[in-house]
């Protein structure tokens, strides 16, 4: 029998939806607890090419819910073992692990083949460089985040509005599933949300998950939804960018402290605190580079300076993915 034939009997797939699944180019951006679920359905489905992109190594402390993961594999390349796994579970599909972090620099030529982009990171950066790429490139992007009980998954770009025109400001938390804490069930709900939204796209089903948004509390078993087809893309926009893309010219400054980073994200950096930094204002002729670990604390810190000053800013992230 047909390893398929289950989900080809469903009307919205039958076998041109096979082929469209066979077809397909999906790039998977993370490859942790949001990527468990979602490459092993999307692997299992039959799209035919998975790209995955994790920089990251496995680690003890995420395995409540990074299930694709076992306690041999800590210390291995997150990008690897879930590039075999996936083909294990399907010999007839191509995957590609691509052990590296999502950057600006490398964001449109990992995006550029893609039929579909999976932002599996929880990262801000990610998140946002992702979107800006997409937008870009016209490219359809499911995003997912989940913290604590709860989470979201979205469709964006592609004709939608980007992640953008939703979340426009700094997020308000600066929490992490490191700081905060997570279980493994919502991740395990919101990144199967983030799968049946990329078939759905992939499927060409009506009404498309692009443009819409699904947030689930898991606390109180409640979910919602909207749809935001209309939002408009904000005006102007913080970016982030990679360290090969800062100059000289930049005023460079590392928002971390030195208990937290030792060495500034680059030896020309000068090391402000956050509350400080309106008083080190140059010229408005000269950019200013702000760094952080995530790119929240760079953000937030902007915006406070784009008050007052009307230069050209932008954010580095020590970390993406």
């Amino acid at each position: 029998m047909n390893r398929y034939a289950r989900q080809m009997i469903l009307p919205e797939v039958g076998a041109s939806g096979q082929e469209r699944l066979s077809a397909a180019r999906v790039l998977v951006i993370g490859a942790g607890g949001l990527a468990a679920p979602v490459l092993p359905l999307l692997a299992g489905a039959g799209v035919g090419h998975l790209t995955i992109v994790d920089g990251d190594t496995v680690d003890l402390s995420n395995l409540h819910r990074q299930t694709l993961f076992s306690e041999g594999d800590c210390g291995q390349l997150k990008a690897k073992i879930t590039a075999q796994r996936c083909r294990e579970l399907n010999r007839d599909i191509t995957v590609v692990a691509k052990n590296q972090a999502l950057t600006s620099e490398n964001a449109t030529d990992l995006i550029a083949n893609a039929d579909l982009v999976l932002d599996c990171a929880d990262s801000y950066a990610a998140t946002y460089t992702l979107s800006d790429t997409c937008l870009t490139l016209g490219k359809p992007l499911i995003s997912a985040s989940v913290l604590g009980l709860g989470g979201y998954v979205g469709g964006f770009c592609g004709g939608a509005p980007s992640v953008r025109a939703i979340f426009p400001d700094a997020p308000d938390s600066g929490a992490s599933c490191a700081t905060a804490g997570v279980l493994g069930p919502v991740v395990g709900l919101i990144g199967s949300m983030q799968a049946q939204m990329a078939l759905a796209v992939l499927l060409g089903l009506d009404p498309s998950p692009l443009g819409q948004i699904m947030q689930f509390d898991a606390q109180n078993y409640r979910s919602t939804s909207f749809r935001f087809d209309d939002a408009p893309e904000p005006d102007q926009s913080l970016r982030f960018v990679g360290l090969p893309e800062l100059t000289d010219s930049d005023l460079i400054i590392e928002l971390r402290g030195v208990d937290e980073a030792p060495e500034p994200i680059l030896p020309s950096a000068n090391r402000i605190p956050p509350d400080e930094v309106l008083n080190h204002l140059p010229d408005p002729s000269t950019r200013i580079a702000l760094c952080c670990a995530t790119g929240l604390r760079a953000w937030r810190t902007a915006e406070r300076i784009q008050q007052n000053w009307p230069g050209d800013i932008v954010l580095v992230a020590a970390t993406t993915s």
